[in-house]
């Protein structure tokens, strides 16, 4: 397999170019140097993929799902196979470490498309008895349907909108982040080589207004945008307008709870997990860790003693296991972030520097001492800076993880059975974890309530948000009217 794609756009099963596009430079973030570039969607490309979405769309739902299963699995498997490459792309796209993109990247968009691919045949319908009468349920393809994604998982966003889309007999056009988008064209590519139709599964690259042309187009269906919460807000009311549906995965300010009688080792995991995984890019991260008087000390120097093991450096080295921000932009945010959290009162405890040299490079960081009303306690920061809180009451701690406009992710660390369970079913958040932290697998439903979404990704619910139902009603005898 050449590493990569040989052309901006993957529509109707072949690459296709339009240099009149607008250039986007890919940039390795570990050099900062361009690697690439791709053209923007003109509107004749975006043509060319809603045409093509459409016109194969209904003979791949009038397939049974057994065979469209049996396509998606061979797609995961190829994919399998090929790890080692699209993990490389993968780092070249976004500048996460191999050591993290070779077990967590094209291996979760495998399982996307091994689990979508093995639930296809078992979406049916129900059939409802009424006396002698009675209705029968269809479960039907909404029709065309288009993936926004994200710059931090672009190949597992490009899956986890792909997998469920194809199951239910839909066609999809994914458009990647404009700062990543490489790796999605791989799995187009890979799809079709499983024997995938043309014209199910095309990629067209762009900024903004791609994205707004491809929503607002009446022959679009469904829209399912990874994002942030402002663009969410946007592509939800141009969806509205047209009474698309709509999945909506946005960000948030997840909240993790360390009680007085967790296993700091764990906890401390958690929050490294929560925090520095993907140099903190990622929506569900818990970035406010609230931590038990009685532990901070030992739980805030047992955390510096971990964060000096992380090797920082060339993401493609094996042994790195902290790698640069995916762009020059996302570094100065971060870095501004930690600015303010100096300037309203925040204890700096660990890092809080950009790391001279090539790349887009920073410290892992941590704040001790900060207060609920910090901004960098209130807003998104998607960068490796951690906020550590403190607390002593449950119930005050439980209203001060859940004061907040997100929704999206939540975790407790305890020994207390029935606390651990009690504080999960009252977090409002849509994703939750018990001694554990931002774990993803396909099998469980992923979202968000409040300001962080709607709908959910994976699992079986997913299904319900990429089919519909048609109910059929069925008189047996004669039909009475009035008149």
């Amino acid at each position: 397999m050449n590493t990569q794609p040989t052309a901006s756009h993957f529509i109707n099963g072949a690459y296709v170019e339009d240099t009149n596009g607008t250039p986007i430079d890919v940039i390795y973030p570990a050099t900062g140097e361009k690697i690439a570039t791709v053209y923007a969607a003109t509107p004749d490309i975006i043509e060319q993929a809603l045409t093509a979405a459409r016109a194969a769309q209904a003979a791949w739902g009038a397939m049974t799902g057994t065979e469209r299963g049996r396509i998606l699995r061979r797609a995961a498997d190829i994919m399998r196979e090929r790890n080692h490459d699209l993990s490389i792309l993968e780092t070249y796209d976004t500048g996460k470490p191999y050591q993290e993109t070779s077990v967590a990247d094209a291996t979760s968009g495998a399982d996307a498309l091994e689990y979508f691919g093995g639930l296809a045949a078992s979406l049916t319908g129900e059939h409802i008895q009424l006396g002698e009468d009675w209705v029968y349920t269809r479960r039907e393809p909404l029709g065309v349907c288009v993936g926004i994604g994200a710059w931090n998982y672009p190949t597992q966003i490009a899956c986890w909108k792909g997998a469920p889309a194809l199951a239910c007999g839909n066609s999809i056009i994914f458009k990647p982040s404009e700062t990543t988008p490489l790796s999605a064209l791989k799995v187009a590519e890979i799809l079709f080589e499983a024997g995938l139709p043309a014209g199910l599964y095309n990629v067209v690259q762009g900024m903004g207004e791609v994205g707004a042309a491809l929503v607002t187009d009446p022959r679009v269906d469904k829209v399912s945008l990874t994002g942030s919460v402002p663009t969410g807000r946007k592509v939800y009311a141009a969806a509205a307008d047209g009474m698309k549906h709509v999945t909506m995965e946005l960000g948030g300010k997840s909240p993790i709870i360390v009680f007085e009688d967790a296993d700091i080792e764990n906890s401390v995991s958690g929050a490294i997990i929560g925090n520095f995984y993907s140099s903190g890019q990622v929506c569900s991260n818990g970035t406010r860790v609230f931590v038990h008087a009685d532990i901070k000390v030992a739980f805030l120097n047992r955390l510096a003693e971990r964060l000096d093991n992380a090797v920082i450096g060339d993401p493609m080295d094996p042994e790195t296991s902290f790698g640069p921000m995916v762009s020059k932009r996302q570094l100065d945010i971060a870095l501004g972030y930690i600015e303010k959290g100096k300037s309203e009162g925040a204890r700096l405890v660990y890092g809080g520097n950009a790391i001279d040299g090539k790349g887009f490079y920073m410290q892992p960081t941590v704040f001790a001492d900060v207060t609920d009303d910090m901004t960098i306690a209130r807003e998104e920061i998607f960068g490796p800076v951690m906020s550590v809180l403190d607390f002593t009451d449950e119930d005050d701690v439980m209203a001060r993880a859940n004061d907040t406009e997100f929704g999206l992710a939540a975790g407790v660390f305890t020994r207390d059975l029935s606390r651990a369970h009690r504080v999960a079913a009252n977090f409002q958040a849509g994703t939750c974890y018990i001694n554990t932290y931002n774990d993803a697998p396909v099998e469980a439903p992923f979202g968000g309530v409040k300001n962080s979404g709607v709908g959910r990704e994976n699992s079986k619910a997913a299904i319900e948000h990429y089919s519909q139902l048609k109910s059929v009603y069925v008189r047996m005898g004669d039909m009475e009217a009035p008149f």
